[in-house]
């Protein structure tokens, strides 16, 4: 890993292999839990709701507000990362907050349930279905329903655009006014060259990747396959704008830059960063340089397109 020019300011993380598998994962998931720091900022105000999903289980949700935003307001819907294995780090709600903060706006926060206890199309059906109860009580949440946003790095980059279009294809009246995507997981193929080139960087590589499949169990003939896979999409008609995020080593990169050219192609307008020095997850480091005017990209992007 030492081969990379990954920037210092992200130590230790820069040398970070996480030992993804099941065994692992059994022994290091009960112990993630929820941050008992969300509900200690002074600005927000964080509610928790346990919602329905399409099969009757229960999942979690947070839907955080700034104090004095008023009704009407934007919401972001924010999902999480992780590889579909892995429970919402720290990272992710400080991120979700501080989006919450800087853009005015309302953070719905999806709790999804997770591989390999639950497998494909379980995330992506909790995603939607914590959509859909967003847009059907957005009158008792406060919130605007023509300025809701969604996104979400990595694999909740996969789960934010496999909801658009889900939203999409089942005539769903929701119409995101954007997409919001850091390092996004867009292509199962694993052909690209930054997924050849890149198999042992930090955070995480091809390799891994290549682990979790068996515990996702994606059935490619499915029809919920090209939610997975969205640069295999046969239309990217009705699609909201977006923002995509790269990161310099990282074996995901040319998904994001070739999801960026079929929405382009697709009329679709959407803004790219490529980020120098970065490998996948780098905001993780949260007081790192680069991480801050990362989230200030974002944020800027997302402000925008509510405007």
């Amino acid at each position: 890993m030492s081969k990379y020019p990954i920037k210092k300011e992200f130590f230790p993380f820069n040398h970070l292999n996480p030992p993804i598998s099941k065994g692992f994962l059994k022994i290091a998931v009960p112990f993630i839990k929820t941050p008992r720091f969300i509900y200690k900022d002074k600005a927000l105000d964080v509610k928790r709701y346990e919602i329905e999903s399409y099969d009757g289980e229960r999942i979690e949700c947070f839907l955080m507000t700034p104090h004095g935003i008023g009704e009407k307001a934007p919401c972001l819907i924010c999902i999480h990362g992780g590889g579909f294995v892995l429970p919402a780090a720290g990272y992710h709600y400080k991120n979700a907050m501080h989006y919450a903060k800087e853009l005015g706006c309302k953070v719905w926060f999806i709790n999804y349930r997770l591989a390999p206890k639950h497998t494909s199309p379980v995330f992506f059906e909790d995603c939607y279905a914590a959509t859909c109860y967003l847009y059907a009580h957005a009158d008792v949440f406060g919130i605007d329903v023509d300025k809701i946003g969604i996104g979400g790095d990595s694999a909740g980059a996969t789960l934010s655009v496999g909801v658009c279009m889900m939203a999409r294809d089942r005539k769903h009246p929701i119409r995101f006014v954007f997409q919001m995507l850091p390092y996004p997981f867009l292509d199962m193929r694993g052909i690209s060259e930054s997924n050849k080139k890149y198999t042992d960087t930090p955070m995480w590589n091809s390799k891994l990747s290549k682990r979790i499949g068996p515990m996702i169990k994606v059935d490619k003939d499915a029809p919920y396959y090209v939610y997975h896979s969205p640069v295999e999409a046969e239309s990217f008609e009705h699609l909201p704008p977006a923002y995509i995020e790269l990161a310099e080593f990282d074996c995901l990169r040319d998904d994001g830059v070739l999801y960026a050219e079929l929405l382009q192609k697709a009329g679709i307008s959407v803004e790219t960063n490529e980020i120098k020095g970065t490998m996948h997850g780098f905001d993780i480091k949260q007081k790192a340089p680069t991480t801050a005017n990362a989230l200030s990209a974002r944020v800027a992007f997302m402000k925008k397109q509510f405007e």
